[in-house]
């Protein structure tokens, strides 16, 4: 059932004192007839305590709830101040639903959830420092040469990496 992988396992950092694990890498997996998806085995334990999902710029976003509850106050916060349109805070939070992985480290995704991230069978499972994202395989793959550009301009421009 499940694909290659590609990168580093897993990646730890500090955040506010805490040590806290990273999603990195790239995995290719394929949902099962149900809609289940196996999770990269370094994913499992970061996920293990209860995640959420939700639809999340042509992919799905799977977050710990801890970083989820960050990011729904974070936007909830900036509504106040129209920075956030209301509107967006509510597609958002309808769109999530809790997830946790089985004992066979596999989450089930609804269909609500396949249709808004335009997912069938292949997908990649990709780390994102505090979350993962699910994309379509040929969706992934066909955005590769704007991610490298976006590499690109932000190493020229010493964003998080560092001078060149």
């Amino acid at each position: 059932m499940s694909g290659g992988h590609r990168g580093p396992r897993w990646s730890v950092s500090r955040e506010k004192g805490v040590e806290m694990a990273r999603f990195v890498g790239a995995h290719e997996y394929r949902l099962d007839g149900q809609g289940r998806l196996i999770l990269p085995a370094s994913f499992r334990a970061q996920l293990a305590a209860g995640a959420y999902i939700t639809a999340l710029d042509n992919c799905l976003a799977l977050m710990p709830n801890e970083e989820f509850e960050e990011m729904s106050d974070r936007l909830e916060a900036h509504i106040g101040t129209g920075e956030v349109h209301a509107d967006a805070y509510r597609e958002f939070t309808s769109l999530a639903a809790d997830v946790s992985p089985d004992n066979q480290g596999r989450i089930r995704i609804k269909p609500e959830h396949l249709e808004a991230a335009g997912l069938i069978r292949n997908v990649v499972v990709v780390g994102v420092g505090k979350r993962a994202e699910i994309w379509d395989q040929a969706r992934w793959k066909s955005r590769r040469s704007s991610r490298s550009e976006k590499l690109a301009d932000a190493i020229e421009r010493g964003f998080g990496i560092g001078t060149v």
